[in-house]
């Protein structure tokens, strides 16, 4: 599906005429647009370049997203970074530095160790710069449809001959192929979730001579982006950067700056808010919009323009009142991510941390793309959690190591396994809960590189969520299904009505050479909740081949469908039928509230006894105790019982029948 985002005609009237107004005001502020002076605003873009585009990625494409793992970071010397960020980073990933010359390299791994940054940690590219900038010139990583790592490079839209040449220097130095897509862009002005998803300000229309679907066109083919929400810029601040207001945190979440209503810019940044709260995100719901206060001015506030690295979130800070505050947003959309401010007093409002550090994708990297199941789920007996995972390390996935972790309301984790269903396509199934159950759950994945993975990627710390609605049975439960006849001539056959309608049974109908009298009166109501045992009889035969069973079938005829029940016979009981004399009861509703019925039917006449009972087989009530004569007897139990378990016991003679009752 392809998306575009557009404003109502007169908020985008209304916003041209604010910046129109602005520039006749206020001449552009050429650090804020990151040019390196005013003079080079002046240069067109095209100065000094010479772009070749290339055929796009083969197959199906896949740009990678910022929140995916990285194996390393590129910045540049001379640095727009302080030293303690780049410690930081060093820490547990490799910083690689753009610099011009070998010497340049030495005098640069000196600078860290004075610094105290991780030197086993950082590498170097040789490879002449024009500004800092890296995020904004840096490469894009795609995979292609063979799995495939590549960097697809674009013209940098400004005018710097060297820092448009960078893609193609990473690209040779990591070994991976370089497509060349021919969209005037900038990194800062892009953002994707990896999953066919991208966001880019109104700045890519501007800088184009093509139309919104030309456009389209093109990162579809080389970026793999599907739908492609183009905004207007709420800032206001002439660079028309996303990433100065915006950023995805994951592929259901989404960071956006706020400022106070008395702003100019408020219902501008209201509306891209809102836009992005009932926009559904490639899970299928809409993204959960986070806000943080930007309001800009002194000191800067440029919360959004933040750098994730693996499990690590970089945020910029510059002592502002609202430092705290945006620490604690970072922290709450993204729970189990180490939060790691960066306090420093040369950050811009519109060039702080994520224009100056580009995060290098993992070439070998797991990637697992299940489409979750959230929100209120119909019951059924088990949901199959489908999901795409892929190594593209080309390493063996470790079967017994992609699970399903899965927690019923709150409770301890337990896993289910994934099974393959075609390439780099997996199912597992998710059970054991109950109509209106709770389930957290997320999915694992490991490789025989040792790489592991998780979506959400902090797991239980922010697991995926859905309900199971109650279960709504809509037939007619009947147990069992087959009625078997070894020994005896008689089986029970128990009906349960767990609708949430009364069912009437009309009839009792045979397919069969049998007579197969059912003690009880028909039609009769189930209503909800209710059950009843009725006794199956067969009295009568024919002849038979040589077999061992003989196999008939009765219809339970109701007003929601007819049911079909088997007969399982022994054929010996057949030659017997004349002589036996057996006693059928049935007994109803089960449960039972005030009055529990007995229906009786006896062969002949015989002493009957019926006696209620508790679970330890005290008698609380006799019912009958007497001669009773061939034919139909009905009888009542009206007595005052709690709720809960009972016996019946039936007995004529050396034949007894036990009947459990329930009182509610």
């Amino acid at each position: 599906m392809k998306r575009y985002f557009y404003f109502i005609l007169f908020l985008s009237l209304m916003l041209n005429i604010q910046l129109i107004v602005a520039q006749d005001k206020t001449p552009p502020d050429w650090r804020k647009l990151h040019y390196l002076s005013e003079e080079e605003m002046s240069l067109p873009v095209t100065n000094n370049l010479n772009f070749t585009e290339t055929d796009p990625p083969e197959g199906d494409v896949r740009m990678v997203a910022e929140f995916e793992p990285m194996q390393a970071v590129l910045i540049r010397y001379p640095f727009g970074l302080p030293y303690i960020l780049i410690a930081e980073m060093a820490e547990d990933i490799e910083v690689v530095t753009l610099v011009n010359s070998n010497t340049q390299a030495n005098q640069v791994l000196n600078l860290y160790t004075q610094n105290g940054v991780n030197t086993d940690n950082c590498s170097f590219i040789i490879a002449p710069t024009d500004s800092y900038w890296t995020r904004d010139y840096g490469p894009w990583f795609v995979f292609d449809g063979n799995k495939q790592p590549g960097i697809v490079d674009f013209p940098y839209d400004r005018p710097r001959p060297n820092d448009n040449n960078v893609p193609g220097k990473v690209a040779q130095e990591l070994g991976i192929e370089l497509y060349g897509m021919n969209l005037v862009h900038t990194g800062g002005n892009m953002m994707v979730d990896g999953r066919g998803m991208a966001a880019s300000t109104d700045l890519v229309y501007d800088e184009n001579s093509m139309t919104p679907q030309q456009i389209q066109d093109k990162v579809e083919a080389y970026l793999g982006v599907t739908q492609y929400d183009v905004t207007i810029d709420p800032l206001g601040d002439y660079i028309k950067h996303i990433d100065c207001w915006g950023k995805y945190l994951s592929p259901d979440k989404i960071l956006i700056g706020q400022v106070p209503q008395s702003d100019s810019r408020y219902a501008d940044y209201e509306s891209v808010a809102n836009y992005f709260a009932t926009t559904p995100s490639s899970y299928g719901y809409p993204y959960e919009v986070y806000r943080v206060f930007t309001p800009g001015g002194f000191p800067t506030t440029p919360y959004t323009n933040s750098v994730i690295l693996n499990d690590k979130v970089l945020v910029p800070l510059s002592g502002s009142q609202w430092d705290d505050e945006a620490i604690a947003v970072y922290e709450e959309a993204m729970p189990g991510y180490e939060i790691v401010g960066i306090n420093w007093n040369n950050w811009e409002n519109t060039d702080a941390l994520h224009c100056r550090a580009k995060g290098i994708a993992d070439l070998g990297m797991l990637f697992v793309d299940h489409r979750p199941v959230y929100g209120a789920i119909p019951y059924e007996d088990s949901v199959a959690i489908s999901s795409k995972i892929i190594a593209y390390s080309g390493e063996s996935l470790l079967a017994d190591s992609l699970l399903v972790y899965y927690s019923i309301n709150g409770s301890e984790y337990q896993t289910t396994s994934f099974d393959v269903t075609e390439e780099d396509e997996f199912v597992a199934y998710i059970s054991g809960y109950e109509g209106g159950d709770t389930i957290n759950y997320y999915v694992f994945a490991k490789d025989e590189t040792g790489r592991r993975l998780k979506q959400p990627a902090m797991g239980a710390y922010d697991p995926h969520v859905f309900i199971v609605e109650q279960h709504q049975i809509a037939e007619l439960t009947i147990m069992p299904d087959t009625l078997v006849y070894i020994n005896e001539y008689a089986a029970t056959l128990q009906l349960i009505n767990q609708t949430s309608n009364a069912v009437v049974i009309s009839a009792f109908e045979e397919d069969s050479y049998f007579v197969l009298p059912v003690a009880v009166d028909v039609p009769f109501t189930l209503e909800p909740g209710e059950s009843i045992e009725v006794e199956v009889e067969i009295q009568s035969g024919v002849l038979y081949d040589p077999i061992t069973f003989v196999y008939e079938e009765i219809q339970v005829v109701t007003n929601i469908g007819t049911y079909n029940v088997t007969l399982e016979i022994n054929i010996d009981l057949i030659s017997n039928l004349a002589d036996k004399k057996q006693i059928r009861a049935n007994v109803y509703p089960n449960p039972f509230g005030q009055v529990l019925n007995i229906s009786l039917n006896l062969p002949s006449a015989a002493p009957v006894s019926i006696l209620l009972t508790d679970l330890s087989g005290r008698v609380l009530e006799t019912i009958s105790n007497a001669q009773l004569n061939a034919g139909e007897h009905q009888f009542e139990i009206k007595a005052e019982l709690s709720d809960g378990m009972y016996f019946l016991k039936i007995m004529q003679g050396k034949q007894q029948k036990i009947v459990k009752v329930i009182k509610r």
